[in-house]
């Protein structure tokens, strides 16, 4: 980070070194009480894919163990439907407004933030990865002695059942791990396995013994054989990951310490499909969630209360007896672990909090699509704040889908008269509000916005984001929102699509100096 920088931002919040404060220390370990944690995260996957929420034709032994003997959250949201902004909520505690330019994808993590690992670590934790970590985006730059999410451990590799599989050997990096730490050290590692991420090996579920008869296709895709095997193909990978996680838990059992140890399983976001990642739809933001913790967590329980996950790491403080910083947006889930009832426990917990800005390579000038969304137990408000943009990139690609057997199905419908509409749903421009009925339509393909009859709830939801927003100083809202634009991004770009702005690691400067201009204005 430059000076220059620096200088721009001065209304940013202050140091790492500088939060001594806590929300709340009540529930808090002692430290003989320290747990280990173990925190799972699949990289792209939806809610409903998962045994323990029904899902028939995806095998999550490991993950229905976890939600059978402790707890399985019914509404498990990210923060982004995007690994990199997601990922830096997580470690932070603190929606993606809030997080600079780890707010977006592929950009700087700035080192002013404190993050739960490193907390944990000097509590005494022994704090360590497999698989992948923050990223993608540069955090060598601003400082950062190693990735955020801690020590690396990736030195072991197996071969995996199919080309496009990872051959990571994630479970055997968690051995390495266990064996690095002292005696009695309390531990927390980070296992971000890359799957069911893309690409797939093609046919690879069908292959497998899978039935696509078994598929149950979400309304905004087309329901047809193409489709039901891409899923199919999602499905082993989803295994995959469930099946290294299984090996984590039977180590931790032959070690005695399973019961002492807090999991934790997750996905840093939606499936890889047209109008899921990357959207603030339901299948883009909604994500699988449980969690075990000896006799802490009763066995058994189904949670409605809507979280978030950057409640994970005010929870792992609190666990741990690690005072919680007042900067971390988060609160502590120790109360609902700790209780023992089912259904909506804490009254308070009303709804969540959701964001995007820039994705992929979408368009040629690095512009992303910002948007927020309120999400309630029964609604789901979106304001898409660049309605004039492309949700999904550029037409002569829409970049923020995956390319996929599905992708090509939907661009191949485009001016089908009868299907055209899957198209409209992944690629079309949206208006600026959508409201959709989640108990109802959890495809949210059915726009309430635009009924009279909900208009009042529209209003409401609008007002109390902003509000929120606002609070929370999201500079979209407070007037300096061009500065998301102006962040550098490191992954590929798009030069072959000049004019535009294209400069790889560089900050755009023409929305730099709007932001510059509008803070000015505010006398900031």
């Amino acid at each position: 980070m430059t000076m220059k920088r620096r200088d721009f931002l001065k209304h940013a919040s202050g140091s790492a070194a500088a939060l001594v404060l806590s929300q709340t220390t009540a529930g808090c370990a002692r430290p003989s009480e320290r747990p280990n944690i173990l925190l799972a995260i699949s990289d792209d996957q939806s809610w409903p894919h998962a045994g323990a929420y029904g899902c028939r034709y995806i095998k999550t032994p490991a993950f229905d163990r976890i939600a059978r003997q402790g707890a399985l959250f019914a509404n498990g949201f990210c923060p982004a439907p995007q690994c990199s902004p997601c990922r830096a909520a997580l470690l932070t505690g603190r929606n993606i407004w809030q997080n600079e330019e780890a707010g977006t994808h592929s950009s700087y993590f700035p080192n002013k933030f404190a993050v739960f690992t490193d907390m944990l670590a000097e509590a005494g934790y022994h704090v360590g990865y497999t698989g992948k970590p923050w990223g993608p985006g540069n955090w060598q730059n601003p400082g950062w002695p190693q990735n955020p999410a801690g020590n690396e451990y990736n030195s072991r590799t197996s071969e995996p059942p199919l080309g496009q599989i990872r051959n990571t050997d994630y479970a055997g990096n968690f051995d390495d791990f266990i064996g690095d730490r002292s005696p009695d050290q309390p531990f927390c590692f980070w296992y971000g396995a890359s799957e069911p991420h893309r690409a797939y090996e093609k046919g690879a579920g069908r292959k497998s013994g899978k039935s696509i008869d078994q598929v149950t296709v979400p309304e905004f895709l087309p329901d047809n054989e193409e489709i039901r095997s891409d899923l199919l193909d999602y499905a082993v990978e989803v295994e995959w990951f469930d099946r290294h996680l299984a090996t984590m838990i039977s180590k931790l059992e032959q070690l005695g310490e399973l019961d002492r140890t807090l999991v934790v399983v997750t996905a840093d976001n939606g499936m890889p499909f047209p109008r899921a990642k990357a959207n603030l739809y339901e299948y883009g933001v909604h994500v699988p969630l449980a969690m075990r913790w000896g006799n802490v967590i009763r066995p058994g329980r189904q949670i409605e209360d809507p979280v978030s996950l950057i409640d994970l790491a005010p929870t792992f403080l609190a666990a741990a007896g690690v005072a919680i910083p007042y900067e971390m947006s988060g609160k502590s889930l120790m109360d609902i672990l700790r209780s023992p009832a089912s259904g909506h426990i804490d009254q308070n917990r009303t709804h969540v909090l959701t964001g995007r800005e820039r994705h992929t390579h979408a368009r040629a000038d690095n512009l992303g699509y910002p948007a927020r969304a309120i999400r309630t137990r029964t609604h789901l408000y979106i304001w898409n704040m660049k309605p004039d943009r492309w949700p999904a990139g550029d037409p002569d690609g829409f970049f923020d889908i995956d390319d996929s057997p599905s992708k090509d199905w939907i661009l191949a419908l485009r001016t089908d008269p009868a299907a055209g509409k899957y198209f409209e749903l992944a690629c079309g421009m949206r208006p600026e509000e959508e409201l959709y009925d989640v108990r109802q339509d959890p495809a949210c393909v059915e726009n309430l916005a635009v009924t009279p009859e909900h208009a009042a709830l529209k209003e409401a939801l609008r007002r109390q984001l902003e509000d929120e927003l606002a609070k929370q100083e999201d500079p979209r809202v407070l007037g300096y929102g061009d500065i998301f634009d102006s962040y550098p991004r490191f992954a590929a770009m798009r030069p072959q699509l000049l004019p535009g702005f294209a400069e790889r690691g560089q900050y755009h400067p023409e929305y730099a100096a709007r932001a510059r201009a509008a803070l000015v204005q505010m006398g900031k």
